[in-house]
């Protein structure tokens, strides 16, 4: 059973920052994409970060130069660094895994709040 449990979210002023973490039981993980999503009251989930697993990095326009994030194969760990946070990156963040064997198999963290507010 593959389990993905995030962690480090919470309140934070804006400007702050905040380190999510996603720990992933998984056989392989250095063979999944980890993907960072988020979504917002009333919106859409929307993908924010991925890193594959070739190490390569992607990131949404609205939050190129602010977050960034990395991968510890050794501990099956995959970070989400967020700095100069604003308001509307509220929402709850959410981890997700993705490999293709044959289909795609795909696997979610249960998420956690980040709140941006004064």
């Amino acid at each position: 059973q593959v389990q993905l449990v995030e962690s480090g979210g919470g309140l934070v002023q804006p400007g702050g920052s905040l380190r999510l973490s996603c720990a992933a039981s998984v056989s392989i993980f250095s063979a999944y994409d980890m993907n960072w999503y988020r979504q917002a009251p009333g919106k859409q989930r929307e993908l924010v970060a991925t890193i594959t697993s070739g190490e390569s990095t992607n990131y949404a326009e609205s939050v190129k130069g602010r977050f960034t994030t990395a991968r510890d194969n050794a501990n099956n760990t995959v970070y989400l660094q967020m700095n100069s946070l604003k308001p509307e990156d509220t929402a709850i963040y959410y981890c997700n895994a993705r490999v293709l064997a044959r289909r795609v198999y795909d696997y979610w963290g249960q998420g956690t709040q980040v709140t941006v507010s004064s």
